[in-house]
């Protein structure tokens, strides 16, 4: 199965010069916890519900004037369209995230795929519950 087959399509962009209070909003509407952050039609990051949280807010920064790139996570880990489902739930372990854009061939964005996804569309139970193990796995970093 492809991801293509199991993605969310059409996946809600933010823009980097965006207010966290506009990407809050954004997610709010969405109900959504992430946002890809696209800058002239590419991607440039996630941010997160926990990005604007941690990030920004407990750092003491206002909302409306801070900005998206100041809390993004730059560098994202994303997977193809034409992959197979296994290959997303191999990156979704191996860098623990819930979620993973998935890009095109001309590396636009075209859709989401989720944990949930996998679980859902795939009703592969063993690869769902594989992921979400791996995923939830504390950080030994973060035990220290």
């Amino acid at each position: 199965m492809l991801v293509s087959e199991i993605m969310t399509p059409r996946a809600e962009c933010i823009g980097p010069d965006a207010t966290l209070q506009e990407a809050a909003n954004r997610m709010k509407e969405l109900e959504c916890g992430s946002l890809p952050v696209c800058d002239n039609d590419r991607l440039a990051g996630m941010l997160t519900d926990r990005d604007i949280t941690i990030r920004s807010t407990s750092a003491g920064r206002d909302p409306t004037t801070g900005r998206v790139r100041e809390a993004m996570t730059p560098g994202v880990i994303y997977c193809s369209e034409d992959e197979e489902v296994e290959e997303a739930a191999r990156l979704m372990k191996q860098n623990q995230v819930r979620r993973l854009p998935v890009l095109n061939r001309e590396k636009r964005l075209v859709g989401i795929v989720s944990l949930g996804d996998l679980a859902v569309e795939t009703q592969d139970d063993q690869l769902a519950g594989s992921t979400l193990e791996a995923v939830s796995e504390p950080n030994r970093a973060d035990v220290l």
